[in-house]
């Protein structure tokens, strides 16, 4: 089937639709993450949108023919298996839906898109690649746009609910908004060193994805059993814990690789990757209902230029050299 596909459609446009559905998916996350998180805790959330993930990859590797090697594979990469598994989805979705459980997502969904940044300073020390005037011009960039989002313009963030909060009420708001921002930015740097870790990972991507989420599964059930309550409250939080699951953790990752791997030209099938943050933010005012300050669509434009100006920036540093 998929050759009768590629022999009407060319590769590239093949890729560009893999690409598009991708971006599509994750302009929802958003809107999907605090929609659960209305009606389930952080750490409920981790266990079932990471059981739902689970299937969905288990199916997919069913249907592929390839889950008769997750045993072997397993067996001879078990220390990477577990240590990946445990950083993405366990503690990279718990400080992540904490980020987003203590921001608007306008907040916390622009500064996730820094990771990319977070990931040249980490690669210095751990891959040994040298850092360049154009990363450090990019993370100012990109950094200045996080400040415009964090503060709104606002000389203290606590001026942002300050028409619509006692002054009572204020001191907490302000705490769980600093707290929120750290977790926002801490995801990145814990998105970051997983993609270093995947650098070293001799496994299949598709296979060491599902690989990671059967060993992640347990790890979130004992994590929710400690912390918090496995037994949900309503049937309805399911369907986003199992959207989220199945968007953002398993189909999304798939056709994003697919993707890449049709494309005969990847910087251009990658840059489609920037329309998403623009997209989630209709979503975001559309289903959510927040008002979209026009410092978020400011400092959102300013971190996109930044990762812009990094990717082709380094391409011509590379070509001068």
């Amino acid at each position: 089937m998929t050759s009768v596909i590629g022999m009407i459609i060319p590769h590239q446009n093949q890729a560009y639709a893999f690409a598009l559905a991708t971006v599509l998916l994750w302009s929802t996350v958003a809107v999907a993450f605090k929609l659960a998180l209305r009606q389930v805790d952080v750490f409920q959330l981790v266990f079932y949108s990471t059981l739902a993930a689970s299937i969905i990859l288990v199916c997919i590797s069913w249907a592929q023919g390839s889950i008769s090697t997750l045993g072997k594979l397993f067996k001879n990469h078990w220390k990477m298996t577990i240590l990946s598994g445990c950083i993405n989805p366990v503690l990279y979705y718990l400080v992540l839906f904490a980020a987003y459980d203590r921001l608007p997502a306008q907040v916390a969904q622009p500064i996730n898109y820094t990771w990319a940044i977070v990931l040249t300073f980490l690669s210095i020390p751990f891959l040994r690649q040298r850092m360049t005037w154009v990363d450090l011009t990019a993370a100012f960039i990109c950094y200045s746009g996080v400040v415009v989002i964090a503060t709104q313009g606002q000389f203290s963030i606590s001026d942002l609910w300050a028409d619509n909060t006692t002054l009572e009420n204020l001191a907490s708001i302000d705490q769980e908004v600093w707290e929120g921002l750290f977790f926002a930015i801490l995801s990145t740097f814990i998105w970051a060193g997983y993609w270093i870790l995947n650098v070293r990972d001799p496994r299949e991507p598709a296979i060491a994805i599902c690989l990671n989420f059967l060993v992640a599964l347990p790890v979130s059930f004992i994590v929710c059993l400690i912390f918090s309550n496995p037994v949900l409250a309503s049937n309805q939080s399911l369907i986003f814990a199992g959207y989220i699951g199945f968007a953002e953790m398993a189909v999304a990752f798939l056709l994003w690789s697919k993707a890449l791997k049709m494309a005969e030209n990847t910087s251009r099938v990658s840059n489609l990757i920037f329309l998403s943050p623009f997209l989630s933010l209709i979503f975001i005012y559309l289903l959510l209902g927040e008002t979209i300050h026009s410092t978020t669509y400011f400092g959102l434009l300013v971190i996109v230029a930044g990762l812009l100006f990094q990717q082709y920036g380094r391409i011509k540093h590379g070509a001068a050299h």
